[in-house]
């Protein structure tokens, strides 16, 4: 079985941040996201990778051969983005060999039975109850439960069970050919190519696809989200940071995940708190934000906000979106 994740998104609702930084490389709750998926998927079996790269793609490559030299995985280039069939399409030759795939989006953290995925005896999908179906694609189930139709975002939807990203294909080939067929005949959808729509054709003919219900999602792709996401990520046995040292004459409010070499004086942080590596906070109150490596924060106070790497605050009290390489002086 092969792991296909796309990564090649420009994460446009998540700027000043990914000017610089890919979404997927964005740490929650001290992991960014797409260790998330990778560790989920590497606990359950899975050595093979092929990863969609496009904007900011050699920083994804770099950082997944540095933390994941054990894994085989290759690197396929999509230059143009026409949608998430087309993602697929464009890894098609590093997937024809592969019996199986499971296809996870990059800017998704997904809790899930995983072996329960991994090991149906059908095709199947990951779902979840949204209260607002809109904003996303949706399965419409027969009564023993296998998928009878999927449709991509609609106004006026079908179900509330919103497709999450996560997709487990046995019949590869078919899966190839149908998009082959999309592409061939320019077949679009909201002027892209998309997976809901190949997914479609193959239960025209005849494949069948089971679901498999997450038990959590979290589509990182708005500051509101990575917030609440890193807050509830933190609040779960496992990942905030366990044994800290005593920062100078500071108070440390659990749960927070705090970074190697941080130098944190005179200040209180926490709760719900992600800090990266080598960052400094001198005098400053800091709660419920995510703050990258290598910052420096000193004067401030912060709360619900998302400091990128490299950035320097001093002097404020205020919520934020900061972006990586920024230095800002309010004294």
């Amino acid at each position: 079985m092969k792991a296909i994740i796309p990564v090649a998104g420009a994460g446009t609702r998540l700027r000043p941040h990914t000017y610089t930084q890919p979404k997927p490389l964005i740490p929650v709750a001290g992991k960014t996201i797409i260790s998330f998926i990778i560790d989920s998927l590497v606990e359950v079996g899975i050595r093979d990778f092929v990863f969609i790269i496009g904007y900011l793609g050699e920083k994804i490559e770099l950082y997944v051969k540095k933390q994941y030299p054990q894994l085989n995985k290759q690197f396929v280039q999509q230059n143009h983005r026409e949608g998430s069939a087309h993602a697929i399409w464009t890894a098609k030759e590093a997937i024809a060999d592969a019996d199986e795939v499971v296809i996870v989006f990059g800017d998704t953290i997904i809790e899930v039975d995983w072996k329960k995925v991994i090991h149906s005896n059908t095709s199947c999908l990951g779902i979840k109850k949204v209260q607002d179906p809109r904003e996303f694609g949706v399965v419409v189930l027969e009564e023993d439960g296998s998928v009878q139709a999927e449709i991509e975002k609609h106004n006026i939807p079908k179900s509330n069970q919103a497709m999450v990203g996560l997709y487990k294909i046995r019949e590869v080939s078919t899966l190839i050919e149908v998009i082959d067929h999309m592409v061939t005949n320019k077949i679009q959808t909201h002027g892209e190519y998309q997976l809901t729509d190949a997914l479609m054709s193959m239960i025209e003919r005849g494949v069948q696809f089971t679901t498999v219900t997450v038990d959590n999602w979290f589509d990182c792709g708005k500051k509101e989200i990575l917030l609440e996401t890193n807050a509830m990520l933190l609040d779960k046995e496992g990942y905030a940071s366990p044994n800290l040292p005593l920062y100078d004459n500071s108070i440390i409010i659990h749960p927070v995940s705090i970074g190697a070499n941080c130098r944190i004086t005179n200040s209180i942080v926490g709760p719900h708190v992600t800090i990266g590596n080598n960052t400094t906070i001198d005098y400053s109150i800091v709660k419920e934000s995510i703050i990258g490596s290598y910052a420096s924060i000193e004067e401030v106070v912060l709360q619900n906000s998302l400091v990128g790497n490299d950035a320097a605050i001093k002097g404020l009290s205020q919520s934020l979106n900061i972006g990586d390489n920024t230095e800002i002086d309010f004294s």
